[in-house]
């Protein structure tokens, strides 16, 4: 809870009901699929371990991309295919 209210409803003015659930709708899935957290080496809890880079030449050739999410609260960042 304390999460939720300091990455998103202490930053977030809401005007109604609906627009407060969605805004707890959207920082449930960013948080679920996308966040990395504080664990087995950052996995997000509904997804496997990322695949380990073995090139350290590879590192340099990410193409990370960033998506914003409610209006730029929110940042996702992933590897464009």
């Amino acid at each position: 809870m304390q999460t939720c209210r300091r990455e998103l409803l202490d930053r977030t003015l809401t005007w109604n009901q609906r627009h407060l659930c969605h805004a707890l709708r959207e920082f449930e899935r960013f948080y679920n699929f996308h966040r990395p957290h504080q664990g087995i080496a950052n996995a997000r809890p509904l997804h496997p371990l990322p695949g380990v880079i073995t090139d350290p030449g590879q590192i340099g050739r990410l193409d990370i991309r960033r998506r914003e999410r409610l209006g730029g609260i929110l940042h996702e960042y992933e590897r464009a295919a």
